[in-house]
């Protein structure tokens, strides 16, 4: 392995350390969605804040894609 190919695998093995960490606020932010009145405006804000850490997660799993070698990846899809 070059050393640019070792740099791009260290830098993938990191960013799959952010989606494992914005897995679990979009989870949080589930949870308070969930949690009492289903129609307040705490809850509507908990889901656009889900769905903008959604979308950096799959972000985050597509430049992972390119970054890591072939085979060495596997992104968990389940959020």
């Amino acid at each position: 392995m070059t050393s640019a190919s070792a740099a791009m695998a260290d830098v993938a093995a990191r960013l799959e350390g952010m989606a494992e960490e914005l897995t679990d606020i979009a989870l949080d932010a589930l949870r308070r969605a969930s949690q009492g009145d289903p129609d307040s405006a705490e809850a509507g804000e908990a889901l656009r804040v889900e769905r903008r850490i959604v979308r950096a997660r799959r972000a985050i799993e597509k430049a992972i894609t390119v970054l890591a070698p072939t085979g060495d990846t596997f992104i968990d899809d389940g959020v």
